[in-house]
């Protein structure tokens, strides 16, 4: 099985932590030069010394902020115009959890800038170079509540499935150009948004945050959290020349948690 990234470009989303960082650090060592982008340069800086570099490697990093799709378009196009990118990981923290009937609707608006949209100004920057090289591996890490909607987080649900809509329907139109286009739906995962959701979950239910882990972890088949380096490995897959004819799927990287086929 091929999973060798060497020559290939990779633009990484939310590449400063959790499931980003784990990312574009596998990428770079499967060979691939990785652009790094998320908002703070002084994490970027300090993630872009972590990467491996062998010969032939060249890293970098946009300092942007997905609240601001403009920007986002400018930086990208300006990108494209320097290098050819083959690789694409969509990669953008969730929204705030809340019940769906509480929520403004600005917020389902502000959320919907930050994911689809700027997923959109990414993938129309990107894509000509994928065309040109007939190779192009874009993958969209978003959520198991596309497939079954998650008790809390109504912004969240809602975006997400928005999201894995349009990726669907993207990857029937690129697919004649050797694009793929899936997503990865992490489930539990080690990050600070599980952080920050079970001491939400746990003050909402008058417990201890070690008391509401330990409850979410039961509920999983494989009684744990999952690593951020076990989704990144499934996003590296997929980007990889093993994965080209997997095409416009839905990937659960959740320990058999999702409670749907």
């Amino acid at each position: 099985m091929n999973t060798s990234l060497l020559g290939k470009n990779a633009v990484v989303c939310g590449s400063t932590q959790g499931i980003g960082k784990a990312t574009a650090i596998e990428m770079a060592n499967l060979g691939a030069s990785v652009t790094l982008v998320a908002r703070s340069e002084p994490k970027l800086l300090s993630t872009l010394e972590e990467l491996p570099k062998a010969a032939g490697q060249v890293h970098g990093y946009l300092a942007v902020d997905f609240s601001n799709p403009e920007y986002l378009n400018s930086k990208i196009t300006q990108l494209a115009d320097e290098i050819e990118v083959h690789i694409l990981v969509n990669n953008t923290g969730g929204p705030a959890p809340g019940l769906a009937i509480e929520a403004a609707p600005t917020a389902f608006l502000e959320a919907f800038q930050q994911h689809l949209i700027c997923n959109q100004y990414l993938v129309k920057a990107l894509v000509n170079g994928m065309k040109q090289a007939q190779y192009g591996r874009i993958v969209n890490v978003i959520s198991t509540s596309v497939k079954a909607p998650i008790a809390g987080l109504g912004v969240s649900n809602t975006i997400r499935g928005a999201v894995a809509s349009w990726a669907k329907t993207l990857a029937r139109e690129l697919g004649p150009f050797g694009i793929t286009v899936n997503n990865v739906l992490p489930g539990l995962t080690s990050t600070q948004r599980l952080e920050n959701l079970i001491h939400k979950r746990a003050e909402d239910a008058g417990i201890s945050a070690e008391e509401q882990e330990r409850l979410m972890k039961q509920n999983v088949p494989a009684k744990r959290f999952a690593t951020p380096e076990e989704v990144a490995a499934a996003i590296c897959f997929l980007s990889g020349p093993s994965a080209a004819y997997i095409n416009g799927i839905n990937l659960p990287v959740d320990g058999g948690n999702t409670p749907t086929l």
